[in-house]
C-alpha cells in the first residue's frame, strides 16, 4: 500500500529504462507480524530472540516480517521451499528497514501525517465495502484497524517526505525534451496503427502478489462480481480510471502505472483475445468498455478497458503536443526513479542498522534457521 519507490507511466522510455523498473517496490506497507527464531545454530547476542533488526535503536520484530510475508505467499498453493521462504523473509526485512529509516526522516522534518490525514485515508480505503466486508478483509489479511491506521500513517508520511525531498526538485527543460527527441527519433515513427490502452483487471482467485494501493484482491467469483460492480459504479460517477486502476486492479504489472499498457500495435491485437480486439477497434478515444470476461494463460479474468488514443502510421514530429508530453513524462519519471534510489541510499548510509536475521543466516553456514519455516493458519471454510 506504500507508494513504490519508482514510477514509469510512459510508452516511450529513455535509453536503458526498462518497463520492469516501473514502480519497483522498495517501500512496502508495514502491518504487524509473528514467528519464532529458534535457530539451532550459534547466534550472536541480540536484544531478544524475536528482534530481527535494529534501526537507530528501533526494533523490527520477527512478527513484523512474518505477517507481511504471509501476504506474499499463497496459503492455498504449494508451500515455498525453506530456501525460498528465507530469501523472501530477508527481502521483506530489508524493505521494512528502509521504511523505518524513511519514517524517522519524515518525523525529523515534521512531515509525519496528522491524525486527520490518516482518518481521511482510512475512510477512503473503507468506503467501497460494507462493514462486514471490511472486517473480513482485515481478518483475511491478519491485521487490525490499529495496524491499518499505523500503516497508513507510515505511507502518508513517507510520501510527504519524498514529495518534498525528491519530487519537488525535479525540473525538465525544453532543451531536455529536444535532446531526448533527437536521441530517440526512431521511437516516434509509427510503423502501423496503434492504440494506447489502459486496463483494470479483476480475477476470481487469490493472487500471490497484489500491488494495488488498496491491497484489494477478489478471491472467488462472487467477490469478483461484486468488485466489478463497484468499479462500474465509480466509473459511471466520474471516478478517474487511472486512479481506480492503481487502487484496485489486480494486474501487478500495469496497476502501478494506472493501468496504462502504453501503445499496442494492431498486429499485437491480432494475437489477443478476439473479443478484446473487436472491442478496442470499435472504441473511440476516451471511451471505457463494459467489463469483458477474458480467458488468459493465467486463467479467467475480467477486464475493463479505456482507449486513451489511437494513432495512424507515420513519423511524429516534436511539435506534436502529445510527443512532447510523452517525452517530458518519461524524463520526469526516469529522474524521479534515480533520485529516489539515491535518496534512499544516502538515508541508509546515515542510519545505524543491525540485521540480526542476516547475521544468523551467515552464522548457520550450511544450515537453515527455523525462520525459513512458516505455518499458515487454517484455511477458512467461508472463502
Amino acid at each position: 500500500m506504500i507508494p513504490p519507490l519508482v514510477k514509469t507511466t510512459m510508452a516511450w522510455r529513455p535509453n536503458g529504462l526498462s518497463k520492469g523498473m516501473a514502480r519497483a517496490g522498495m517501500f512496502l506497507p508495514v502491518a504487524a507480524m509473528a514467528l519464532a527464531l529458534a535457530s539451532g545454530c550459534k547466534q550472536k547476542s541480540q536484544p531478544a530472540p524475536d528482534v530481527w533488526a535494529m534501526v537507530n535503536g528501533q526494533e523490527i520484530k520477527r512478527e513484523d516480517v512474518d505477517k507481511y510475508y504471509r501476504t506474499r505467499v499463497n496459503p492455498e498453493g504449494q508451500e515455498p521451499s525453506q530456501e525460498e521462504a528465507l530469501s523472501l523473509k530477508l527481502n521483506v526485512l530489508d524493505e521494512l528497514i528502509s521504511n523505518e529509516i524513511m519514517l524517522e526522516r519524515a518525523k525529523k522534518l515534521n512531515l509525519e501525517a496528522s491524525d486527520g490525514e490518516v482518518e481521511d485515508k482510512f475512510t477512503e480505503l473503507k468506503s467501497p465495502y460494507t462493514e462486514d466486508e471490511f472486517q473480513r478483509q482485515l481478518k483475511d489479511r491478519g491485521v487490525t484497524v490499529d495496524d491499518l491506521k499505523k500503516d497508513l500513517r507510515r505511507q502518508l508520511s513517507i510520501q510527504k517526505l519524498l514529495n518534498r525531498e525528491v519530487v519537488a526538485k525535479i525540473s525538465i527543460t525544453d532543451q531536455d525534451v529536444t535532446d531526448a527527441y533527437n536521441a530517440n527519433k526512431a521511437q516516434f515513427n509509427v510503423a502501423e496503427p496503434r492504440y494506447r490502452i489502459s486496463e483494470i483487471v479483476v480475477t476470481p482467485r487469490k493472487e500471490q502478489q497484489i500491488r494495488n494501493l488498496k491491497n484489494d484482491d477478489a478471491t472467488n467469483e462472487v467477490e469478483a462480481e461484486r468488485k466489478v460492480k463497484m468499479l462500474e459504479d465509480k466509473l459511471s460517477s466520474g471516478a478517474d480510471f487511472a486512479q481506480l486502476a492503481m487502487d484496485y486492479s489486480e494486474d501487478m504489472n500495469s496497476s502501478a502505472m494506472g493501468g496504462d499498457l502504453g501503445y499496442v500495435p494492431e498486429s499485437a491485437l491480432n494475437q489477443s483475445d478476439p473479443v478484446l480486439k473487436r472491442v478496442v477497434l470499435g472504441m473511440k478515444a476516451g471511451q471505457v468498455s463494459p467489463p469483458l470476461p477474458i480467458q488468459s494463460k493465467d486463467g479467467p479474468r475480467i477486464v475493463i478497458l479505456k482507449l486513451i488514443s489511437r494513432e495512424s502510421p507515420g513519423q511524429r514530429n516534436i511539435s506534436d503536443p502529445q510527443v512532447q508530453q510523452t517525452i517530458r513524462d518519461g524524463l520526469r519519471n526516469h529522474k524521479e526513479q534515480l533520485l529516489r534510489a539515491a535518496y534512499l541510499t544516502i538515508a541508509r548510509d546515515e542510519a545505524h542498522v543491525t540485521n540480526y536475521l542476516a547475521q544468523q543466516v551467515i552464522e548457520c553456514a550450511g544450515k537453515l534457521p527455523d525462520a525459513a519455516k512458516t505455518d499458515f493458519p487454517a484455511k477458512s471454510s467461508g472463502h
